[in-house]
């Protein structure tokens, strides 16, 4: 099945490749790629494979024994045996890394296969992820698990099938090896499934791929590992423009400096368009460093990401990152500031003063009008681009946050909103639909109860008055303000009935709906027939306003299965995702799909079984405020 992929490797032909092949974590100067060679697994086995990804490099549904064919994959994308025309190699790159900079990093747990033609002779670089050691792999061991690896598998399609620009993901492969990982970093190893992720790309060069040049950084004293070699940093501009921007290389080819300035202004507007998108259906990426920033504008490194449930403007996805610098509101300052780090990895080839214009004057404009675009869309404003539309989203948001509106799900819920309908009892029913997609009393006492022992604030607050420089160092204002509206608000929701919220919350809505109504009668007002636009507004919003998304109980109820050897359900999630936008599969519509392929392990089925109740579109169970992902 296999045996059909055509590769022609052009990066490993175009970039410098380290001569060395020492073994073990070392420096890499002087390349771009080291050439290894992935670690063999125990009984690899596939656990799932995405059709319309492989169909990229021109493989089909496989006919006949799909059995083999499953086999073949687990052999080939578990790295255990290499495809004819692969040339193993680990990149390198640097990056910044919660805003200080690292030195070297790289591929320290993936691998690049090499470069597949697909049916129209487009090229798709194949990766690895978690195929063993390189020599970018530090103090780490190359490995990734199961819990990560359909993390990012599902959700590398997911982002696909909204319609966000992605990596994509192949197949997952688990395995009879073991690593130990110490989840939550509390002292508490265990044993887990060591497991490969194939992932398909035009390329995985990221702006981190720029820093390799960079000298001694002023703060860290760390410093790339090929300073100085200008000669690089113009191939990989060269090979880059080149193959992903022909059109630009086409225009400036015989002006660097002025091609360069056009390449850089085209991945930041890709950029802004592509966070503008993130904002759009609530995804939150948790580690913006740039070396997780691609070099062509896709989502690329699927750790610790999560799609925000409640709207929470400060929504943190990553359990690690204490001081919320990659919070959702921040995602699109943190996406331009990593442009800014690009811009100088790129100097002397694109001078300073060139890029920083082009930054300033294209980022927050492109990604203003692309999110507004996109906004007007999920709202149904199909016919007119009014000055006011901004300020109606913002009021949107306002009254999901006040309400603690479940971010997917409204959004999925105003479509049947009816404009001609003034009907009381109609809107009364509208209301009462929008009003179960807010937080519950319980819930917002879970998301607002104190995380700080009483003591220690106390003791924070003292040292903020008595010692302002110490603090600084130990502890943010920011963080111990919001400790105390926090404590502000959990002392509140003691007294708060749920009645009382929902009278509440129905009044905020009222409000909200009130003002979305005269805008969607200016709509009306500007077309002739009435039921055309109001047909077209519903199509355009349900194809805007997904119904499924990777919520992290679902990818979680389907890793727990997985580690307990029953597959189905990663595949049944994977099938849904697929579709996102569509109406249909609850739970036990999908479910009966996988009880064809039986199941294995009856006692974890069983428990899976409690836990999955749910509708997969349903806001997530209290139990799902529990997870963290770092």
């Amino acid at each position: 099945w296999l045996g059909a992929l055509r590769f022609d490797n052009l990066a490993l032909r175009s970039l410098p490749v380290d001569a060395s092949e020492a073994g073990g974590p070392r420096a890499v100067p002087g390349a771009c790629f080291s050439r290894v060679r992935p670690s063999p697994l125990q009984n690899p086995r596939l656990v799932a494979m995405s059709l319309p990804a492989l169909a990229l490099l021109g493989l089909e549904e496989p006919a006949g024994d799909r059995e083999a064919a499953e086999a073949e994959a687990a052999l080939y994308f578990s790295g255990n045996r290499l495809l004819a025309g692969s040339e193993p190699a680990a990149h390198c790159y640097c990056g910044h890394q919660f805003g200080s900079f690292a030195g070297q990093l790289g591929d320290g747990a993936a691998m690049y296969l090499g470069e597949v033609l697909g049916p129209r002779s487009e090229r798709w670089e194949i990766q690895l992820k978690g195929a063993g050691l390189t020599p970018f792999s530090r103090q780490a061991d190359g490995r990734k698990v199961l819990r990560s690896s359909i993390r990012e598998f599902l959700c590398s399609e997911a982002m696909f099938h909204l319609g966000i620009p992605t990596t994509r993901a192949g197949t997952c492969v688990t395995s009879d090896s073991k690593v130990i990982r110490d989840i939550f970093y509390d002292g508490n190893p265990k044993n887990e499934r060591c497991t490969v992720v194939l992932r398909i790309a035009s390329t995985f060069i990221r702006f981190g791929s720029f820093e390799i040049f960079k000298p001694p950084d002023e703060y860290t004293g760390r410093k790339g590992p090929s300073v100085n070699r200008n000669d690089i940093r113009i191939q990989m501009l060269d090979y880059v423009i080149s193959t992903f921007y022909p059109e630009i290389q086409e225009a400036y080819s015989d002006n660097s400096i002025q091609r360069n300035a056009a390449f850089f202004k085209e991945i930041t507007k890709r950029t802004a368009r592509l966070v503008a998108e993130w904002q759009c259906v609530g995804f939150c990426h948790g580690v913006l460093n740039t070396d997780n920033m691609s070099i062509v504008g896709l989502t690329i490194d699927y750790g610790p990401f999560g799609f925000m449930d409640r709207y929470d403007p400060e929504h943190i996805c990553n359990g690690s990152d204490n001081t919320g610098r990659y919070a959702y509101n921040k995602q699109p300052e943190i996406c331009k500031w990593n442009l800014g780090k690009l811009a100088e990895a790129l100097v002397p080839e694109l001078p300073l003063e060139i890029s920083e214009l082009i930054l300033e004057e294209e980022y927050d404009a492109e990604f203003e009008k692309h999110y507004l675009q996109k906004m007007r869309k999920k709202l149904g404003l199909i016919q007119l681009e009014l000055e006011e539309d901004s300020k109606l989203v913002s009021e949107l948001l306002e009254t999901m946050h006040l309400t603690g509106g479940d971010f997917t799900n409204i959004f999925y819920l105003l479509s049947s909103f009816s404009v001609v309908d003034s009907d009381p009892s109609k809107l009364e029913d509208f209301l009462k639909e929008l009003t179960s997609q807010c937080a519950s009393v319980d819930e917002l006492k879970v998301a607002f109860r104190p995380q700080m022992d009483p003591r220690q604030l106390s003791m924070m607050l003292m040292l903020a008055q008595s010692n302002p420089q110490l603090f600084a160092l130990i502890g943010t204002k920011a963080n111990i303000n919001k400790e105390l509206e926090r404590i502000e608000q959990f002392s509140k929701l003691q007294q708060l009935t749920e009645d009382d919220l929902l009278s509440r919350n129905k009044r905020h809505w009222k409000e909200w709906l009130e003002k979305y109504r005269d805008r969607l009668q200016k709509e009306i007002e500007s077309v002739s027939d009435a039921d055309a636009w109001s047909t077209h507004r519903v199509k355009v919003m349900n194809s805007n306003n997904p119904k499924y998304i990777l919520r992290n109980y679902i990818a979680q109820n389907a890793i727990e299965a997985a580690e307990n050897g029953d597959f189905s359900e990663v595949r049944n999630v994977l099938k849904l995702l697929e579709n996102p936008f569509q109406e249909g599969e609850d739970f036990r519509e999908v479910k009966e799909d996988a009880e064809e392929e039986g199941a294995t392990a009856a006692a974890a089925a069983c428990a899976q079984e409690t836990r999955s109740r749910l509708p997969y579109s349903s806001k997530p169970p209290l139990w799902a405020s529990e997870l963290c992902v770092t």
